[in-house]
């Protein structure tokens, strides 16, 4: 597995976003999930990435189960501050409150990128990050890193303290961060953590309509997921899978070399609680497509192709602040 750069963090090229191993996007196999991240390790991904937003805390529970006799092979990300509800809290005393939570159910002692899940308007970010690097200070965690925050809030949060990793949205049908998030990042060294590089299964080319959802599928919430904006969706999918053929490999693969392609500090952390996507994801980060089917890939995918906004209205006004 390549490796890269978050600041001066080193992780494996793909990482694995672990949300879907609790119940988002249907009923996944808590088994199933642990041998997941147990295969990553395996194949050398140890960017293991989950939050105690993710079920409730749930997910780093299951995290923390999986964590067992590999902890020394895995990097292990979580986050703080997205609450339920819609309420965002980055307060000096609930930052180190929730740290302890995350670490009890990880079952480790140290966390090793700990991310501001959101963005709190109504604490300075200054006051936020003071309070994660006392939590380094104590050894509690290693790197810190910030969650679809702005370019002006980046900034003065690594001026606070150096954040290795900006955690948002990115792939062929998310593009906001080619407008000035990756020269922001650049400009500080930041690395850029790619959520949802898939467009949350879009780009797998494996949905063809609302069908396709489970009835108890957090998607369907997602404007992209729904009714004309789906519609419209499905279409984009054809090209890639056009230039997925040409290049012998999946849709999939092919977004996420896409991604890889855009900046040497891009670490797209695709989620799956299956082992065969997961080997079909490792996969990709040894791929060369030809600079024509990227290309392409550009020009079929412009900035703002996708129908319909990437979050409901509620959870668009937590993004990018």
């Amino acid at each position: 597995m390549n490796r890269r750069k978050l600041g001066t963090l080193e992780v494996s090229a793909i990482g694995l976003g672990c949300m879907s191993m609790t119940p988002i996007y249907g009923d996944p196999d808590p088994q199933e999930a642990i041998a997941t991240i147990h295969r990553a390790a395996e194949l050398g991904i140890d960017l293991i990435d989950t939050s105690d937003a993710y079920g409730g805390g749930k997910n780093e529970e299951l995290v923390g189960r999986a964590l067992k006799g590999i902890r020394d092979k895995v990097i292990v990300a979580t986050k703080f501050g997205n609450l339920h509800g819609g309420a965002v809290d980055g307060r000096p005393g609930f930052v180190m409150e929730a740290c302890e939570k995350s670490l009890k159910r990880l079952g480790i002692e140290t966390i090793d990128l700990y991310y501001i899940h959101r963005v709190d308007t109504e604490v300075p970010i200054e006051e936020t990050v003071g309070a994660m690097a006392k939590l380094k200070e104590q050894g509690k965690i290693r790197f810190l890193g910030i969650s679809e925050a702005s370019p002006k809030t980046l900034r003065r949060a690594h001026a606070a303290h150096p954040m290795s990793a900006l955690q948002t949205e990115y792939s062929l049908w998310t593009r906001d961060a080619e407008d000035e998030l990756f020269d922001t990042c650049a400009a500080l060294g930041i690395g850029y953590v790619a959520y949802s590089p898939l467009g949350r299964g879009m780009l797998t080319g494996a949905i063809s309509g609302e069908a396709s959802l489970a009835a108890n599928d957090r998607r369907r919430q997602h404007p992209r997921f729904q009714a004309e904006h789906l519609e419209r969706n499905v279409t984009l999918i054809a090209t890639l899978k056009e230039l997925a053929a040409k290049e012998n490999c999946t849709p999939a693969q092919l977004a996420l070399a896409w991604d890889l392609s855009r900046r040497p500090f891009i670490v797209p952390i695709p989620g799956t609680s299956h082992r065969k996507w997961l080997e079909q994801n490792a996969a990709a980060a040894a791929l060369r497509p030809a600079p024509e089917s990227l290309a392409a890939l550009d020009r079929a995918f412009p900035h703002g192709a996708a129908s319909g906004p990437r979050y409901p209205a509620a959870q668009l006004q937590r993004v990018g602040v």
